[in-house]
């Protein structure tokens, strides 16, 4: 049962990767794996390999946590391979309402991952500012034009899957940034292109590998003052996901791109109704996720 559940908060962090503006680090963060999550990656290490090459499986899998990564990551990869799909559907045909649902999943998830702050002092509300700057600062930057080479691709690998890890800073809105998140999220994943895929998975890979060392250490050290980092990053990270804006595009050859948005305040209707009750269910879901996590904690 314990594994099933790992499988489920897997789908949960896949899930969230696909969606432009939201981490999968935040769902670890709020179903209480985050910490566990980080130090399983960081553990495939030197010492790793050596008890690979000395044939012994069974401390290898004891070492890295190996059972915990499979039940997560094979969560992580159905949710991909199969809500691309359904979320290409959804926003080209309900684009409010699901932008609207995910934004009360991320106002939730700035309550509850700043609930966990245990002492607040000063260096703990400067990264808490920082942390919401550097993620406005980023959703207000122009994304680049699609580039399919290969060392580009492997780039975007290495950057996207560090930033999934982060909580508050959303892969898929980097991926946008740098220009690729048509072509890997939506187009390469749903015909399954290898081309594309394989040097972006090799980049994820060391991404992962590279900064789950970083983020173990600093969560570690300055466990509060982290926190409240990431808390920024998800409160920063609002101004992508709100519901009511306007695309501004830019035409590159023959193909025309996102490059940035123009927000607007809604004006009253039905639409704005329906919005807010969907804006309302994603901020329970988190509100039961986090009490289901919290109880899991306490046993």
């Amino acid at each position: 049962m314990k594994y099933i559940w790992l499988f489920l908060k897997g789908i949960g962090m896949g899930a969230a990767n696909v969606i432009p503006g939201v981490s999968g680090g935040t769902v670890a963060l709020i179903t209480g794996i985050f910490e566990t999550f980080i130090d399983s990656i960081k553990s495939l290490n030197v010492q790793a390999f050596k008890l690979i090459l000395h044939g012994n499986f069974k401390a290898f899998a004891k070492h890295i946590n190996l059972w915990f990564l499979i039940a997560v990551f094979s969560g992580i990869a159905v949710s991909i391979l199969s809500f691309a799909k359904l979320l290409d559907y959804l926003f080209n045909n309900y684009p409010v309402y699901i932008w609207s649902f995910f934004f009360g999943l991320i106002l939730a998830s700035v309550l509850f991952v700043s609930k966990t702050i245990e002492k607040w002092n000063w260096s703990v509300v400067l990264n808490f500012v920082i942390g919401t700057f550097v993620a406005v600062s980023i959703a207000m930057l122009n994304p680049a034009s699609e580039n399919d080479n290969t060392l580009y691709l492997v780039l975007c690998g290495i950057v996207a899957a560090s930033s999934m890890i982060l909580p508050g800073l959303s892969g898929s809105f980097v991926l946008i940034l740098m220009g690729n998140y048509q072509l890997i999220m939506i187009d390469s994943v749903t015909h399954f292109n290898l081309k594309i895929l394989l040097p972006v998975a090799i980049g994820a890979g060391i991404g992962i590998l590279g900064f789950s060392h970083f983020l173990s250490w600093v969560f570690k050290k300055f466990r509060d003052q982290t926190i409240a980092l990431l808390s920024g990053f998800i409160l920063g990270s609002l101004i992508i996901l709100w519901p009511w804006k306007e695309e501004l595009t830019q035409t590159f050859g023959e193909k025309t791109k996102v490059i940035g948005y123009e927000w607007l305040l809604p004006q009253w209707s039905s639409e704005v109704i329906l919005a807010t009750v969907y804006l309302v269910i994603g901020f329970v879901v988190i509100y039961a996720m986090e009490k289901f996590a919290s109880k899991s904690n306490t046993k």
